[in-house]
């Protein structure tokens, strides 16, 4: 066992290879947030507000942080994701409107984030965009579903160098650094209530469902992976380093998301906002304005990065679909299985992916399609992160890993933001 230690078990290192390997299910799942869908909110509130809303993106860090390095906890610590732990300890309804719920809001959101990309490639070198969303949604199933979970896990890392494609749109464009610093540090607070439903929606895309599940799920997908790696509960004397590894690889993940989000702001606040294009509605609607007014090669990698986001993002919003579907329901699942093995769970990946991009021949305007799906993973947020809080000071499911102090107290606080979110949501929905 020593001599497998090194290379088996240890999970922190100060190596620049080793510190590459640490980095995985958090930075992907960070990465992940920066979906097409979440471009087009981010895109929105810079047109709209301006600097003046970026304080979010630093509210949100911390918050966003906390919530899924306790989502990644979740697996490491009991070798399960979070619906499977939520059926082991918790009512069976609960569960199953969950996860229908969840099932619901990725699949529309997998519908946007496929017609955004056929939108940009259709910008790009022109031809059908709806053949485009087809070819996405296939290549996206086929990844998940044929190729080895080790070599596709590699890909998913490779793929979040798209999001720099962000940082480098925002370094071309003139940016008022005084007025960027005024918004970023002295939140704003209005009476106007579309600025508040902004401000929702920026926590919504930020914090939202699919990303705690997903996160849970892949620290068990590695767990199996590494065969001298076992569930901390089963293995106790794993867990310093296991603990270290999930907060550096969550805190780089997180801060990367939550830094292109700014970014995407900031550019769009300098160029659309000062211009006084206001109104944009997706992404590709966001690049395409960019064009006249930061120049073709603002417009070309702003574009570029949609379609590399959502190359990133379709996997994981099916993947976690699938996740939650499959320990809900008790089926054999995990990427690292071959297909033959796991079939419903593969099925359900295709399944959601397929039918987004099915949604892109439907008569649904994909815009309020989002728009309840933004509704649908606010509402699912609140009471998923208020049971993670519950599951991890148990120490029945946590054993002596239980999350207490600081990152205790971050999660409730995160659960409390949440569901001001969405009661702020509801009262501009129906007030």
């Amino acid at each position: 066992m020593s001599r497998a230690r090194p290379k088996d078990i240890a999970e922190t290192s100060t190596g620049g290879r080793r510190f590459v390997t640490v980095l995985g299910p958090g930075l992907i799942t960070g990465a992940s947030d920066d979906d097409p869908s979440g471009i087009a909110t981010y895109s929105q509130a810079g047109a709209q507000y301006g600097f003046s809303i970026s304080w979010t993106l630093l509210l949100t860090y911390p918050l966003m942080a906390a919530v899924q390095e306790i989502s990644a906890r979740i697996g490491r610590t009991t070798g399960k994701g979070i619906a499977a732990n939520i059926r082991a300890h918790y009512s069976g309804w609960v569960l199953q409107a969950i996860v229908l719920l969840l099932l619901i809001a990725n699949t529309i959101n997998i519908g946007a984030d496929l017609g955004a990309m056929g939108d940009a490639l259709a910008l790009l070198i022109g031809g059908p965009r709806l053949v485009y969303v087809v070819l996405f949604g296939l290549v996206c199933a086929g990844l998940q579903i044929w190729v080895p979970y080790k070599s596709y896990a590699s890909v998913l890392r490779w793929l979040t160098l798209v999001l720099f494609a962000y940082f480098g749109t925002a370094l071309v464009v003139h940016i008022p650094w005084g007025e960027l610093a005024r918004g970023l540090l002295i939140p704003t607070f209005t009476r106007d209530a579309g600025f508040w439903t902004m401000v929702v929606a920026v926590f919504g895309t930020t914090i939202s469902p699919y990303l705690f599940f997903w996160q849970a799920s892949e620290e068990v997908e590695d767990n199996n992976r590494v065969a001298a790696r076992k569930p901390l509960k089963r293995a106790p004397e794993q867990g310093p380093g296991a603990i270290a590894r999930i907060r550096l690889d969550t805190l780089i993940g997180m801060a990367l998301s939550n830094l292109v989000a700014l970014a995407i702001v900031v550019t769009t606040a300098a160029t659309l906002h000062v211009a006084g294009v206001t109104n944009i509605e997706t992404s590709t609607q966001a690049a395409a304005a960019l064009k006249p007014v930061a120049g073709r090669f603002a417009f070309t990698v702003f574009t570029l990065g949609i379609l590399g986001t959502g190359l990133l993002a379709v996997p994981v919003l099916a993947g976690s679909a699938a996740y939650a579907l499959a320990e809900a329901r008790g089926w054999p699942r995990g990427l690292a299985r071959k297909p033959g093995a796991a079939v419903a769970f593969y099925v359900t990946i295709g399944l959601a992916t397929m039918t987004g991009a099915a949604i892109n021949f439907s008569p649904i305007d994909p815009i309020k399609a989002l728009y309840w799906s933004a509704v649908i993973n606010g509402v699912v947020a609140v009471p998923v992160m208020a049971i993670m809080m519950l599951m991890t000071a148990s120490a029945k499911i946590m054993g002596q890993f239980v999350v207490a102090g600081a990152l205790r107290a971050v999660g409730w606080i995160a659960t409390a933001v949440m569901a001001a979110a969405v009661v702020g949501m509801a009262i501009t929905m129906f007030v």
